[in-house]
């Protein structure tokens, strides 16, 4: 049973920092591409960023570029999410993901396979 779980979200202020943890069990971790999302109330779901299968190769929103940064850890099954300078607009629901899509559709949230539960993350002014 494939198995994701995001911790890390909490309440900051704005400008601030997080780090947002997804832990994997049940799947050949190091063969999946695995995406961060963000949903807030009354919104689409939306693409953050991603970590394809080989270290190094990341994407991002261009929303978040230069603020955030994902990495993984294939030895420990996890991936990671540091958020810099957050803002209140990002207030939202985080979740992970885990695909074998091609590198061209990684923004996609229909071409992953696998979802977390979320974690929230509150962002003050």
């Amino acid at each position: 049973q494939v198995e994701l779980v995001e911790s890390g979200g909490d309440l900051v202020q704005a400008g601030g920092s997080l780090s947002l943890s997804c832990a994997a069990s049940g799947l050949t971790f190091s063969r999946y591409i695995i995406g961060w999302f963000r949903q807030a109330p009354g919104k689409e779901r939306e693409f953050i960023a991603a970590i394809l299968r080989s270290v190094g190769s990341t994407y991002y929103a261009d929303s978040v570029k230069g603020r955030f940064t994902i990495s993984r850890d294939n030895a420990k099954n996890t991936v990671y999410l540091q958020m810099n300078s957050l803002k209140p607009e990002e207030t939202a629901i985080y979740y992970c993901a885990a695909g074998l899509a091609p590198s061209s559709l990684v923004g996609l949230s229909s071409h992953y396979d696998y979802w977390g539960q979320g974690t929230q993350v509150t962002v003050s002014s």
